[in-house]
């Protein structure tokens, strides 16, 4: 168990790497996140749908929803510097994205962000190790997602790395995530998933997409 001292300072530890790397050279940098696209066409969401994107960071993924003809997306990241990026990457579109700044395990602007159509974390919840971190990050989620909509969570699986950007992360299966979910959340697809990092090194994932139906 982490004493105080030990505890990890996300904020800083992010704001840190996303200043001192180009995004393009950042280890989870993806040029077109495909699996991601993927799960979300399957989801036949409005084009006027709510789309969460928690620890967006800077992903390529908000430009692809912003030229698919999404407007109602929040970029969520604990990371100021992260979503300036995103910010002025997007450029004239930036106004269809609302930029928010805040901590997934001590929210206090993303309580109100509700209700969602999806939730989208790719890469943010395996850095939860700690019981009560994941506790807040699943009793969030629940919060915000409202019945008839998703959950795309990709984490690391159970033969991925046992540390990302100097971190301990949690690994998952599809077993365990439905588990932390609860029975409020239909599993409706799951695969493993080999991310090819701007490095040249391969990270092992596994993608999950449920539906909440009450």
């Amino acid at each position: 168990m982490m004493s105080k001292k030990e505890e990890i300072d996300f904020q800083s530890h992010w704001e840190k790497a996303w200043e001192t790397s180009p995004v393009e050279k950042t280890g989870w940098y993806e040029q077109i996140p495909a699996p991601s696209l993927e799960l979300i066409e399957s989801c036949q969401l409005d084009k006027k749908a709510v789309i969460l994107n928690v620890g967006a960071g800077a992903t390529t993924l908000v430009d692809e929803l912003v030229d698919t003809g999404y407007d109602k997306i929040i970029a969520n990241d604990i990371s100021a510097s992260a979503l300036e990026a995103l910010k002025k990457r997007l450029g004239k579109n930036s106004h269809k994205v609302t930029f928010v700044v805040d901590d997934l395990v001590h929210p206090a602007v993303l309580t109100e962000a509700g209700p969602v159509d999806l939730w989208h974390d790719r890469a943010v919840l395996h850095f939860f190790n700690k019981k009560e971190e994941q506790d807040a990050y699943f009793k969030l989620l629940r919060k915000l997602v409202k019945p008839g909509g998703y959950v795309i969570i990709a984490v690391f699986n159970l033969q991925g790395a046992t540390k990302c950007s100097g971190l301990p992360v949690f690994r998952y299966d599809q077993g365990m995530l439905a588990e932390r979910l609860g029975e409020d959340f239909k599993l409706i697809k799951a695969f493993d998933y080999t991310y090819t990092m701007p490095s040249g090194d391969t990270r092992e994932y596994i993608y999950t997409l449920f539906k909440r139906h009450k």
